[in-house]
């Protein structure tokens, strides 16, 4: 039988916003699994959260390796038959050189977009049977503004001044674009899907150079992640409201 509790698996939990994420969710009483593809940061993450009187549990799942995906799942199938949080928070930023487009190693495109994108995509499908048996299921895909095409495409945005980073700026495109396409085939069920922008966040992603602390980044995705029924579905969210594709 599923488990009574709620149950969250958050991806690249160890560290950051992620295990911010977790720490948040675990104080409003739900079972957090700290998702980490290093096995030995993933139990000293769950002991810390552990001696904040949080239930929770490391998970190993590096999410360009299909077999410790599929492994995470059958786990959580097991152990608590069912998942009710799925934040697909893992996420890396190559140092893509901030070349224009035609100067971009092919190799930095594909090794970025295998955990950005392929990444949300593979643990998405994997875990959703397990979504499918929540009464509220909620999937969080961390996305940003910088993989926005509106302010991509405006000459007068921020955005087009900045140095280019057409690897890491597309992936998040590219995980916006997965969120409205589950969005659109679950839209009938109880199973909600959002992206959401934590804001700029100090972390290791962007040499701690973020105006936001990993509490406070936080804050929108652990939202979304407990949003109420008759919340949003298929949308790209921040603090202040939406932010255009």
């Amino acid at each position: 039988m599923p488990h009574s509790s709620k149950i969250a698996l958050i991806t690249g939990a160890n560290k950051g916003i992620g295990f911010e994420i977790a720490r948040q969710l675990g104080a409003q009483g739900i079972i957090v699994l700290v998702g980490a593809r290093d096995r030995g940061r993933g139990d000293e993450a769950a002991r810390k959260l552990q001696s904040e009187g949080i239930e929770a549990s490391a998970v190993l799942i590096d999410v360009t390796d299909q077999v410790t995906i599929s492994a995470a799942a059958s786990f959580i199938d097991q152990s608590y038959g069912k998942l009710d949080i799925l934040v697909n928070n893992a996420g890396i930023s190559l140092r893509e050189g901030r070349v224009p487009p035609s100067e971009l190693d092919v190799e930095v495109f594909r090794s970025l977009y295998d955990t950005n994108v392929f990444g949300v995509f593979a643990v998405t499908k994997a875990m959703l049977p397990l979504l499918r048996r929540s009464d509220a299921g909620r999937i969080v895909n961390m996305s940003s503004p910088m993989g926005s095409l509106t302010l991509n495409s405006d000459p007068n945005s921020f955005y087009v001044r900045m140095p280019p980073l057409l690897a890491y700026n597309s992936s998040k495109t590219a995980v916006n674009a997965i969120t409205v396409f589950f969005a659109n085939e679950l839209r009938n069920t109880s199973i909600k899907v959002n992206s959401v922008n934590p804001g700029y966040v100090a972390t290791d992603l962007n040499d701690h150079s973020g105006m936001l602390t990993p509490q406070q980044g936080a804050k929108t995705p652990v939202t979304f992640a407990t949003l109420p029924a008759d919340g949003p579905t298929g949308g790209f969210f921040e603090e202040n409201g939406a932010v255009p594709w």
